[in-house]
């Protein structure tokens, strides 16, 4: 027996849990994001840093402080 199910009905499920995700795990969803943005922030920081005179921590962590407000 093969069970099949619809592109349509994927995305809904899908999308289903993504909200259930986003209610139940807000925090972590938050955390999760906030390292990636520091993460890029930073990555971003070294290559300016490398072309250009490098960049403080500091600078890069109140940069990404107000892009999180």
């Amino acid at each position: 027996m093969e069970l099949s199910i619809s592109d349509d009905k994927t995305k809904e499920l899908l999308t289903e849990v993504m909200i259930e995700l986003l209610r139940t795990k807000r925090d972590l969803i938050r955390d999760i994001l906030m390292e990636a943005l520091e993460e890029v922030g930073l990555a971003n920081a070294i290559a300016e840093g490398r072309t250009n005179e490098f960049v403080s921590e500091e600078e890069v962590f109140t940069l990404l402080e107000r892009a999180a407000e």
